[in-house]
């Protein structure tokens, strides 16, 4: 079989030099915005790595470039992160979040999407449970 040679693609959504606080700070939701915080501290904490502002409304930790087995087009991404969106706190985890399916059962009310995991309000989940989430999915390759 032959390889599939790499090709860089391009995407919209980028890092922007965008203040992460101020973003934060201007979420109308209370409970979103102070639970922003929390996740930002807990994925600052997890990475060693500072927040930034990717587009207009994803706080991103890290850079990772993915690659896909089938296409062989690459993207660079951020390695973890997430955005509170009006609906829900999108948490951006891995290429694939059933590969956390044993601790998703122990997390609490959440919804899941191919790459995303999707909570309401941090009140709502074990920490814990997240935080062990978080730390696999830093590790995964």
């Amino acid at each position: 079989m032959a390889e599939i040679k790499s090709k860089l693609v391009e995407i919209k959504t980028k890092p922007t030099s965008a203040n992460v606080e101020d973003f934060i700070n201007n979420v109308h939701d209370e409970q979103k915005r102070k639970d922003s915080f929390v996740l930002m501290e807990m994925m600052k904490k997890a990475t060693g790595e500072e927040p930034v502002l990717w587009s207009s409304s994803i706080i991103g930790f890290g850079n990772k470039r993915y690659k896909s087995p089938n296409t062989g087009r690459e993207v660079d991404w951020l390695r973890i992160g997430f955005s509170p969106r009006k609906a829900n706190l999108s948490l951006y985890l891995s290429a694939s979040i059933m590969e956390h399916a044993d601790a998703l059962k122990k997390l609490g009310k959440h919804k899941t999407g191919v790459g995303c995991l999707y909570i309401n309000k941090l009140e709502e989940i074990d920490l814990d449970v997240l935080k062990e989430i978080i730390d696999a999915s830093l590790n995964q390759k």
